[in-house]
């Protein structure tokens, strides 16, 4: 078995290069610039990066800017955070035109985002981003990914407003 790649503390990293849609390419090819998998943002930071690697098509991308946002926030916010990577990781699903895949991980990201609702934090356009999951999930499994068009390829705004400037 093939010895897996390893940080300087020896946490298993994967030191193949991906494409735009974090697929794994052979060792030595040419692979998109990577996330740092230890990247700390502010949840401001956070969702202004993966919107922009949302507007770029590069949905894989921005699960993983939204999973370090996951794995520091408090845990009182926890849930919306893996929700929001979910999101991601079903917009890569139906980039690559997994059907399966993306109807399991928007379906668990509606779960994980619709809660929080009432009070989204940091201008979230929760409501917006629940709907967006469960209403692409539902015509997939009715009508299949082509029922979607172009509107596949469109992001959702993980926002309702910008930040205001200090």
């Amino acid at each position: 078995m093939a010895e897996r790649d390893r940080d300087a503390q020896g946490r298993a990293r994967s030191a193949r290069p991906r494409d735009g849609l974090g697929r794994p390419l052979p060792h030595g090819t040419p692979g998109v610039e990577r996330i740092d998998e230890d990247l700390v943002l502010t949840p401001q930071e956070s969702l202004q990066q993966a919107q922009q690697l949302l507007d770029d098509g590069r949905p894989f991308h921005a699960h993983e800017v939204l999973e370090g946002a996951w794995k520091t926030a408090p845990s009182t916010q926890r849930a919306l955070w893996k929700g929001l990577a979910q999101l991601a990781v079903g917009l890569t699903h139906l980039r690559r035109g997994n059907a399966t895949g993306a109807t399991a991980l928007l379906r668990r990201a509606t779960e994980h985002i619709r809660p929080y609702s009432q009070h989204p934090p940091h201008s979230i356009a929760v409501e917006e981003l629940a709907d967006f999951a469960a209403e692409t999930a539902e015509t997939i499994d009715h009508a299949g990914l082509a029922a979607l068009g172009d509107q596949r390829l469109l992001p959702p705004k993980l926002r309702t407003t910008l930040p205001e400037s200090p």
